[in-house]
């Protein structure tokens, strides 16, 4: 019986799965492992359902699962579940949501 494991963040962490660490340089350059920058962005996998406040209110979080985001360089835990690696952060250690940008649709000019 094999038993799958998930992770539940608590307060105002999340979970996010790191995008994959660049192997070429912008120059076409291949990069050994020791060069190769960890990743900045990555993937919300799980969100926690906030963070308390003094006041007994609890203040929802700012991102959602599915969104890609960028994150401190130094932020968060890194766990491996699964055989996986994900990264524990919390809220404010997400600098940004990166947005798609949409085709201006109807050739408005």
């Amino acid at each position: 019986m094999s038993t799958q494991m998930t992770l539940k963040p608590l307060h105002d962490r999340i979970v996010v799965e790191a995008a994959a660490k660049e192997e070429v340089s912008s120059g076409g350059i291949i990069l050994p492992d020791s060069a190769q920058e960890k990743p900045l962005k990555g993937t919300v996998i799980a969100v926690g359902p906030g963070k308390r406040l003094d006041s007994g209110q609890i203040a929802s979080v700012d991102v959602s699962v599915g969104d890609t985001i960028l994150y401190g360089k130094y932020a968060g835990t890194e766990v491996t579940v699964g055989g996986k690696d994900y990264l524990i952060i919390r809220t404010e250690d997400v600098l940004a949501v990166l947005m798609e940008a949409k085709a201006a649709v109807g050739g408005k000019k």
